[in-house]
């Protein structure tokens, strides 16, 4: 397998080599190219957790996504949000439910409504991880909205890349993983979807490489596939980050 991959790597990232058709990345030609043919290959199981990321400078995360086995996702069965389970479910039985665990820890002076031992999030400051955008959060049903909690690794993404071998316990621990989870705006968070890197990057460019730096880190953690589209864009990205 270690092989393919490098061969893969190899034709995607040679001096002069364009990138796969679709890749987003501003260098990548304009001419169609065809579409890498497709290495299917079965995605071990994941762990319950990451305790810890793998990933730890750019480097490394190049090293890492060298590693990731390619699979084109096209094998999976019909993506279904509720074989993650429960949305924003109490997996660390803190008391405090998921979304609000996220916003109290990436919002700025977050207030909490009393009586809720600090854990219904009322309002508070977010800085978008993917725009840099400053953006005020107050909850309520016309205005929570507008500040969102995006999965990392989008789930659909995940499960096309070997999540949908997991257990639905695997499943529902990665869907409230908070290193997969960040706080981000209605509008980027939308753009985003379930797309990976060769689709969509963060609009403000200096914010990219931390962003590739966690997506590569929970894909590697949790042992998912990828496709080589996305490996490129990763690599791409990967490449332009600063050295510690």
């Amino acid at each position: 397998m270690i092989a393919v991959v490098a061969l893969v790597i190899s034709s995607l990232l040679a001096p002069g080599a364009s990138a796969p058709t679709g890749v987003h990345t501003p260098s990548a030609s304009s001419a169609t190219q065809p579409a890498p043919a497709p290495t299917p290959a079965p995605a071990p199981a994941a762990p319950a957790t990451i305790a810890s990321g793998s990933v730890a400078d750019p480097a490394g995360a190049i090293a890492a996504l060298a590693m990731v086995p390619s699979n084109d996702g096209y094998s999976a069965p019909d993506y279904d949000r509720d074989l993650f389970g429960q949305r924003w479910a109490d997996v660390d039985r803190n008391g405090c439910d998921t979304r609000n665990d996220v916003l109290a820890r990436d919002l700025v002076t977050p207030t909490f409504k009393p009586g809720t031992r600090d854990c219904k999030v009322l309002s508070g400051t977010l800085t978008d991880p993917y725009s840099g955008a400053s953006i005020a959060f107050v909850n309520g049903p016309d205005t929570s909205p507008h500040v969102q909690i995006d999965h990392v690794v989008a789930l659909a993404w995940a499960w096309r890349q070997g999540a949908h071998e997991w257990t639905p316990e695997q499943r529902e621990a990665f869907a409230n993983d908070p290193r997969n989870l960040r706080a981000s705006g209605e509008v980027t968070n939308q753009a985003k979807s379930d797309s990976g890197p060769s689709k969509w990057l963060p609009p403000a460019p200096e914010l990219q490489c931390r962003f590739v730096m966690e997506w590569v880190s929970v894909v590697v953690d949790y042992k998912l596939t990828i496709n080589d589209f996305d490996r490129y864009s990763a690599h791409q990205v990967l490449q332009t980050c600063p050295t510690p």
